[in-house]
């Protein structure tokens, strides 16, 4: 889904006007981005990338990305990475677990098994369908592909870290929220909770 930033600011005074306490990260940060920039990867670059990256500094993953794009001609294409072995990804730098992640969604991208072209055209539910089975790829990958590759305006990624402290110093709270209890308090805000969620992320790092 593509907004325009005139929407995106629409959407902001609407979140606001649900929990007047957003307004002021809002009022520093708005338009949200999200839906409104699109992506300039490809959808295997987006999840190969989360992948590569994950539970790494942004330098180590770079460092490691930057490999494997290499060894694949220069960008990470599905065919390319598909003709690899686990030995060599591994000289590259991937764990076992990445390695292996990384290589079964090229096979299946490779393939045609997975649709990864015209994942955009499918529903947030099918996506999940087809991508949570792959080794390697949890609900928070599926949700950040969703969101920042797919530009979808209503995902609540409750699981995420970031979210939740946001949240927390947004309302002044001393104990932690838990996914469940941030689930429920987010329904308010459908259909535009990934722009809730960027301003959670937004307050989390400005009130460190």
């Amino acid at each position: 889904m593509h907004i325009t930033s005139n929407k995106s600011r629409a959407i902001g005074r609407e979140i606001s006007r649900i929990e007047p306490r957003f307004a002021e990260v809002i009022a520093e940060f708005a338009p949200c981005p999200i839906g409104v920039t699109k992506s300039r990867e490809s959808n295997f670059a987006a999840l190969a990338s989360s992948i590569l990256s994950q539970q790494l500094s942004v330098k180590a993953a770079a460092t490691i990305t930057d490999r494997v794009r290499l060894m694949a001609g220069g960008r990470l294409d599905p065919k390319q990475i598909a003709k690899s072995r686990i030995t060599e990804l591994r000289s590259l730098g991937c764990s076992a677990t990445k390695a292996r992640a990384l290589l079964e969604l090229a096979q299946k991208s490779a393939s045609g098994e997975l649709p990864i072209r015209s994942l955009h055209r499918k529903s947030d539910a099918e996506i999940e369908a087809l991508l949570l089975p792959l080794h390697g790829i949890g609900k928070w990958t599926v949700e950040m592909f969703l969101i920042f590759q797919l530009g979808r305006v209503d995902i609540w990624p409750v699981g995420d870290l970031g979210v939740r402290r946001g949240w927390e110093k947004i309302f002044g709270m001393r104990s932690e929220i838990s996914p469940e209890r941030l689930a429920v308090l987010g329904e308010k805000f459908a259909p535009y909770r990934s722009h809730l969620a960027w301003y959670c992320w937004r307050a989390h790092s400005i009130y460190e």
